[in-house]
């Protein structure tokens, strides 16, 4: 491995563990899913569980009935793992390319009074991608920086799939000369 490399590693296990320290202090307690008209506020606990295990509580259960949405469409959005580079992930996200993702990503998941979404998505993209080098709805969620997070229920496939998109894009030829 170059120098360049291992210095630039390095430098990102610094700053993770930065964002994981500081993100221990300050995570997303409570996701409000909006859907059309509709807006239902859950604790993070109470979605995991709900991803995790398909247990539906009371809330939830209302919420879903009423915007229709299918329960297992809903878990596999949110837990449906991306695998992705981490340190491939971070040069793209501060990059133009990036700015554009996490601009269109934040139209799904955003802050619950605007502004900041690029920086608040970069560092929970960043941060559930550290650990496992994947990364999934559930986790951006988990990681987002903020006590609470919105989740827009009309948007969110449409993100997922351009992050998919774009991480799939990575691992082509453009990846290898972004290393």
């Amino acid at each position: 491995m170059s120098l360049i490399k291992t210095v630039v590693r390095s430098s990102l296990g610094v700053g993770v563990a930065v964002l994981i320290a500081s993100s221990q202090a300050i995570a997303a307690e409570r996701v409000i899913f909006k859907y059309k008209i509709l807006r239902e506020s859950l604790s993070v606990p109470e979605l995991t569980t709900f991803a995790q295990t398909g247990e539906v509580s009371n809330n939830l259960q209302t919420y879903l009935r009423l915007s229709r949405q299918n329960p297992e469409t809903v878990r596999r959005t949110l837990t449906q793992p991306i695998k992705v580079d981490p340190i491939l992930l971070d040069r793209v996200l501060n990059s133009p390319l990036g700015n554009g993702l996490l601009d269109q990503l934040g139209q799904a998941i955003q802050t619950p009074r605007g502004g900041a979404e690029r920086q608040a998505l970069r560092a929970a993209l960043a941060l559930s991608a550290s650990g496992d080098g994947s990364i999934s709805v559930l986790e951006i969620l988990q990681n987002y920086p903020t006590q609470e997070v919105v989740l827009d229920g009309d948007r969110i496939e449409v993100a997922y799939r351009r992050l998919n998109e774009l991480v799939d894009r990575l691992r082509n030829p453009l990846g290898q000369i972004l290393r």
